[in-house]
């Protein structure tokens, strides 16, 4: 049984620490929308530990993570993504790695995630502003939901030396120099759950390259 834990989001990139037992230690900063066309739901954004995992509802989107969970050098970050309850319109979900000051008003960190309508997407955080390092982009290799409205999609980022690799269900979607944009993939991991969705996380770790 799901235990739900409300995180009241009182300002446009609000932060709020969630309750100690469920899960420990991880925090969330919710984006509120200012488009007119496409708003937000009503409630409260919940994040709690289900099973092995976690389980997001996000009536705002959301970026979740531990500040324990650090990622250096060369590494694999991982994770299992299932769409419980897709969106009326096309709304992304998956990792974000590279992270610092996520609670401060510099924020910065990169994202790699999908959407309900099969494509991938690659982007960048700082502060308030974001920058795409890819387009949205079509692949077979994203799973879609079937009749039952749910999708699993497993996502990794493979960074080494020289390039850091974008892989969905063990297929490699795109591959980026590690400089630019990708020069800084040192830092926090978590996950990033846009407005309007339903899902559950698991196995999400990193594993040394």
């Amino acid at each position: 049984m799901k235990r739900y834990v409300p995180v009241a989001v009182l300002a446009l990139a609000a932060i709020a620490p969630l309750a100690a037992q469920t899960p420990q230690g991880w925090k969330v900063r919710a984006d509120r929308s200012t488009s007119a066309s496409d708003p937000d739901a009503a409630g409260d954004i919940k994040f709690v530990t289900n099973g092995a995992g976690f389980h997001a509802t996000n009536p705002q989107a959301a970026v979740y993570w531990n500040p324990a969970n650090m990622a250096t050098g060369n590494y694999v970050l991982k994770a299992s993504f299932r769409l419980e309850k897709p969106s009326g319109h096309t709304n992304y979900y998956g990792l974000v790695f590279g992270g610092s000051a996520l609670e401060g008003a510099e924020q910065s960190y990169l994202y790699f995630v999908v959407a309900q309508n099969g494509t991938w997407l690659i982007k960048k955080r700082d502060g308030e502003a974001t920058s795409g390092v890819t387009p949205k982009t079509p692949n077979d290799a994203v799973v879609k939901p079937g009749a039952d409205g749910k999708s699993i999609n497993a996502l990794e980022v493979r960074v080494g030396a020289d390039k850091v690799d974008f892989v969905v269900n063990g297929i490699t979607v795109h591959s980026e120099p590690k400089s630019g944009a990708m020069a800084k993939t040192d830092g926090i991991y978590g996950i990033r759950i846009n407005h309007l969705l339903e899902v559950q996380v698991d196995g999400l770790g990193i594993s040394k390259n």
